[in-house]
């Protein structure tokens, strides 16, 4: 399971790969020494996750290959309060058939990138908090847990002061305000039980973190340590992970194989040569043969597509890779007629997005011709000539066929999915028609 590397080999992996924050003392020798336990929470404020929490299951990823213990925490109990670290303000609580929900489908997509079912001692475990908290009286956590950490300490941490120090009137909650307090009960519970000396987590989660490894000495007298990493930003300063149509998620409901793979395929050199050092497992001499390789021809983003296949197979499937590339590869195509016709709908719509969409009722989609089609119903083309000049060129095209002629009917044309029309003006600019009843 370690493939060849050490139980040392974690801290060094995490630095080359630039996913090194901060750093306990004493951290890197409980790694060295022995097999350890570490943890890492997912919140479930949705029932997928995205792409920015890949960061932390890489990261547990590497722990495991390096011979550790993976704890992956889903936080059905935290995820009843809110992490205000890093934000601005207070945000919805879920109901608990929500959470129960969204746990499940947390849980299920976990299981698809750590190793549960190993024989090996190092067999990933899955936690939720809310087994620990649910039957733990307000009254019993507040004599037993909250007089071991004072206000003063709890005020100083940056989530806090921040919130406090802001423009907002609503200032922080008592609820999210004892978020870091129940967040470090959490290690403590999984020190008692699991024998968890680390817990890991992006460089928001410092406060957090520090909050548990003091609840662990002051009640236990025992040593835990933390790990963070740097939180992903894109080289633009664009936030990580966030297009037009939001979040890129891991779920295929939320985020097609096709557009995932698209994400990965059109980031910039700048951050491709980051994000395969992050997001891959591949290794460091592999990384940099592929990094030369793109620097003598940056044109062909040799580093783009290895990104793309690489996290698409990991998340999806090289089916839904390869699925993606054909997908892709139709945009570049000219004799595409016959695989233009096989597309279902969503893929259509999937890989046209952005083009023109233009809505024509049938009953008037009957009665156009070509002609008053593409330029007045559904105004692809700017004027009946050009779309005459287009025509005679060679440069018109509709679901994928050459138009040859200027006096077709609209309805002598035959639908995709019964109701769309894909028309090509030159060589790659797209445009639909999606007829409505």
């Amino acid at each position: 399971m370690n493939n060849g590397l050490n139980k040392s080999d974690f801290i060094e992996e995490l630095k080359w790969r630039g996913m090194l924050h901060d750093i306990m003392v004493g951290a890197e020798e409980q790694l060295g020494k022995e097999m350890t336990t570490g943890y890492i929470g997912f919140d479930p404020t949705a029932d997928s996750l995205h792409i920015g929490h890949l960061v932390g299951v890489m990261i547990l990823k590497h722990f495991q290959r390096c011979g550790h213990r993976p704890a992956a925490l889903v936080g059905g109990a935290t995820g009843m309060i809110g992490d205000p670290s890093m934000k601005s303000s207070e945000r919805n609580l879920l109901s608990e058939e929500t959470l129960r929900h969204n746990l499940g489908c947390l849980e299920k997509q976990l299981r698809r990138f750590l190793d549960f079912e190993s024989k090996l001692p190092n067999a990933a475990v899955m936690v939720n908090n809310y087994d620990w908290m649910k039957d733990y009286s307000f009254l019993d956590f507040t004599r037993d847990v909250g007089k071991h950490i004072t206000v003063n300490y709890m005020m100083a941490k940056d989530s806090v002061r921040k919130r406090l120090s802001g423009d907002e009137r609503e200032g922080m909650s008592f609820t999210e305000f004892t978020y870091q307090l129940i967040q470090g009960y959490d290690f403590l519970h999984l020190f008692r039980t699991l024998g968890c000396r680390m817990q890991m987590g992006g460089s928001d989660q410092w406060g957090n973190i520090t909050t548990g490894t003091e609840l662990i000495r002051r009640m236990e007298g025992g040593a835990a340590f933390g790990i963070t990493c740097p939180l992903i930003t894109k080289a633009d300063g664009g936030k990580f992970g966030k297009t037009e149509s939001g979040n890129v998620w891991l779920d295929p409901r939320y985020t097609s194989p096709y557009k995932f793979y698209q994400f990965w395929l059109n980031v910039s050199d700048e951050d491709a040569k980051k994000y395969i050092r992050i997001f891959t497992m591949l290794d460091r001499a592999t990384i940099a043969a592929l990094s030369g390789e793109h620097e003598l021809n940056p044109h062909l983003r040799i580093l783009q597509k290895t990104l793309a296949r690489e996290v698409t197979c990991m998340v999806h499937s090289e089916a839904d890779y390869n699925n993606a590339v054909e997908l892709s590869m139709l945009l570049f195509d000219k004799d595409n007629a016959e695989k233009i016709a096989m597309l279902d709908e969503a893929a259509l719509l999937d890989v046209f997005d952005g083009a023109p969409l233009f809505e024509v009722p049938r009953e008037m989609f009957l009665t156009l011709s070509l002609l008053d089609l593409f330029t007045s119903a559904a105004p692809a083309i700017s004027s009946k000539s050009e779309l005459r000049k287009l025509i005679r060129g060679g440069g018109f095209a509709v679901n994928g066929e050459k138009i040859t002629g200027e006096n077709l009917d609209a309805r002598d044309m035959k639908l995709l999915r019964g109701k769309y029309l894909l028309a090509r003006k030159g060589k790659k600019e797209y445009s639909l028609v999606r007829i409505t009843d």
